[in-house]
């Protein structure tokens, strides 16, 4: 059984996480993964931009970032579970970027989440080819919930 924790550190409601949670849970199901288990942080930009600066020397905002446990080596957890790590969002960044692409909040917001878990399991974006595979999975997964541009 996999298990997602959601967070919401701003001060308002935001009514799409109903809908980014089962977009998650379909992402893992896709993956057929079991036993998953991480963190989704909602955040405003001046928390997102503390972690950029503290944990990538990025001093400015950025609208999501992850922290994969597997990733670090000197870390031993038990063999039946997979304990991925956190996905940090910005509503901030979310809020301006939806309205720079033109599109909606829900759109961004389930973007971000499903990059992040696709991070957390290990993809990247740094080359052409990487970038091909993550994105292309990543839309698979909203296309399959109709959330599109």
């Amino acid at each position: 059984m996999s298990k997602i924790e959601i967070f919401v550190n701003v001060e308002e409601e935001i009514e799409e996480l109903e809908i980014i949670e089962k977009v998650l849970y379909s992402a893992i199901e896709k993956e057929k993964l079991e036993n998953i288990f991480f963190n989704l942080i909602i955040v405003d930009n001046n928390y997102i931009h503390d972690l950029n600066k503290n944990y990538r020397n990025i001093d400015r905002e950025t609208d999501v970032i992850t922290f994969a446990l597997e990733d670090e080596n000197s870390i031993i957890l038990p063999s039946s579970e997979r304990i991925l790590g956190d996905i940090y969002i910005s509503l901030d960044k979310a809020k301006t970027q939806a309205k720079d692409y033109g599109h909606s909040l829900l759109r961004e917001l389930s973007f971000l989440a499903v990059h992040g878990f696709y991070h957390l399991l290990g993809y990247d974006h740094m080359t052409k080819e990487e970038e091909k595979i993550m994105f292309q999975k990543q839309e698979e997964v909203l296309d399959a919930f109709k959330i599109t541009r």
